[in-house]
């Protein structure tokens, strides 16, 4: 019966989508409508050719680690994608002639910057986040993925959505809204799965066998809860036509904009600090083989950054036509939230206490305590950069692309690759990684990477804003904006050599887990159930 259904669900979404890309309206929707209906028949062709085969009944009591797997799979290939597309961008910055004219625009700056920002952030990131999560709250729970195989549609629509995503980008399919480019369709597709995670990870936790709830689940569940609400609510439009991708905002002019940067900063606040907290919280007790250094100091951490961070999304909109009371009230939340930030971070760290000597020994609890320190410096940064006299100088200019990398590639990404490192042996049974000397290697190379990137773009964008702002005795600006394009180049260069330094130890460590899952010895298999840990 189940299997009729999905027959003929498929059966129309492939019929509509055939429909759809012969009246689409423009290029991005017809080549989205074409890769949907190739989904749907494949699908439609998988399942009737095993229509008739008995049903595996799952044991409940193993762990369901497939979609893990799967999981952190995506998350080494997008990373590696959504580092090199940045490398590539960055040059562009410093040489523009490698805005190819014969690539008729597809392969422009303006096109692959957002292809650039949602490959890292949302498929490296939030592939990370779905496997980790997915891999925490069964192992903290002593309970089985809920949804049996609701798990597998979580991953593979995700990576659909990126997939329209990305390729929307390329065919100028975008709404234009930082963080939420893809257009309408995509944000309902989007929209399904969430709610299908929500429904994987509360089902877990509501029948897990341990009457205490980890606290790493607590930021995950804030996340996922969080996200969903903003994604709805920033993402409200009206379809132009049914078979077209451009669609109309509900919001306009500054509310437009206040709702936009509500979402932008709460993307950062909730996907990139909120979900990556999760992971620290588990993965890095595990590695140092320590206890969270104060239970008491994560709960209250926990509540006092998801309180605050709802409110400092104005601070963006400094200076603009946002009412000053507004953007004054989110410079505040961000100032107060560098207390509960820091709160996390020294709770990291100190978890690490009688435990210190592990940094000598194991590059991968160096490169998580690393991403502890990016995360420290970029909250005290941002709170810093939110008060309106700093912001003054510092808005519109490469300090705020410093700043924003800083947190994602220290932060974000060192302690993914930590979490990888940890997972992959466990995940394919191996005895232990490939090579710790490559571990090693990946550690510097994006360590080293990092600060050159920063600082180049610390120089650059406080070089940038004097520039903006310097006049002459009788009151006019002493600089072009040619003028300050030009005194950028040397460290554009730069930006672009850290760039290719951590794309560098990304492949490093692609080639590692490869290695460690291929030719690694296999142990015995772990416990199907063990207590929670």
């Amino acid at each position: 019966m189940w299997n009729t259904v999905k027959l003929v669900v498929l059966g129309l979404v492939a019929l509509f989508a055939a429909i759809a890309a012969n009246y689409g309206r423009d290029l991005s929707y017809q080549v989205h409508a074409v890769i949907i209906m190739f989904v749907a028949a494949g699908l439609f062709i998988w399942t009737l050719r095993r229509f008739d085969e008995p049903v595996a009944v799952a044991n409940p009591n193993e762990y369901l680690d497939g979609p893990i797997r799967a999981g952190a799979i995506a998350t080494a290939f997008w990373g590696a994608v959504g580092f090199l597309a940045g490398v590539f961008i960055a040059a562009q910055l410093a040489f523009p002639v490698l805005n190819f004219e014969w690539a008729q625009g597809y392969a422009n700056f303006g096109r692959l910057r957002p292809l650039h920002t949602s490959a890292v952030i949302f498929a490296f990131g939030g592939n990370a986040l779905l496997c980790t999560s997915f891999y925490v709250v069964q192992r903290t729970s002593a309970a089985r993925l809920f949804g049996g195989n609701l798990a597998w549609f979580v991953f593979w629509g995700y990576n659909l959505f990126i997939v329209l995503a990305a390729t929307g980008y390329l065919l100028g399919g975008t709404q234009s809204k930082e963080y939420a480019e893809p257009e309408w369709y995509i944000d309902l597709w989007l929209t399904i799965v969430w709610v299908a995670y929500l429904v994987v990870f509360l089902g877990t936790i509501m029948k897990r066998k341990e009457p205490h709830i980890y606290v790493a689940n607590w930021f995950y569940l804030s996340f996922i809860v969080t996200i969903a609400m903003l994604h709805i609510v920033n993402n409200l439009s009206i379809p132009v036509s049914i078979f077209g991708s451009k669609s109309v905002q509900v919001f306009a002019g500054v509310q437009d904009a206040m709702t936009q940067w509500w979402y932008g900063h709460n993307a950062v606040g909730f996907f990139l600090t909120a979900g990556f907290l999760g992971m620290m919280y588990y993965f890095v007790p595990k590695q140092a083989e320590r206890p969270v250094f104060s239970y008491k100091l994560s709960i209250i951490h926990f509540w006092a950054l998801i309180f605050l961070y709802i409110w400092a999304g104005p601070h963006h909109l400094h200076y603009t036509a946002l009412p000053d009371w507004a953007s004054t009230l989110g410079m505040v939340f961000s100032v107060i939230l560098w207390m509960p930030s820091w709160g996390g971070m020294i709770n990291g760290l100190m978890t690490l206490s009688g435990a210190w000597d592990k940094l000598r020994t194991d590059p991968i609890i160096r490169m998580m305590v690393i991403s502890i320190g990016f995360y420290g410096m970029s909250t005290f940064e941002g709170p810093m950069m939110s008060i309106r006299a700093v912001n003054s100088l510092s808005h519109y200019t490469d300090w705020t692309i410093g700043h924003v990398h800083s947190g994602a590639l220290g932060w974000n990404g060192m302690i993914t690759f930590g979490a990888l490192y940890f997972l992959v042996p466990r995940l394919w049974n191996r005895e232990k990684l490939y090579s710790l000397s490559m571990v090693n290697w990946h550690f510097w190379l994006a360590t080293i990477g990092i600060v050159l990137y920063a600082a180049s773009m610390w120089v650059t964008g406080i070089m940038e804003g004097l520039m903006w702002r310097e006049v002459d005795a009788q009151g006019f600006l002493v600089n072009s904006f040619a003028d300050t394009v030009a005194a950028k180049f040397p460290m554009y260069v730069v930006r672009a050599l850290g760039g290719v330094m951590y794309l560098t130890g990304a492949l490093i460590m692609c080639y590692n887990l490869w290695m460690t899952v291929r030719a690694q010895p296999k142990v015995s298999d772990e416990p199907a159930m063990v207590p929670a840990e």
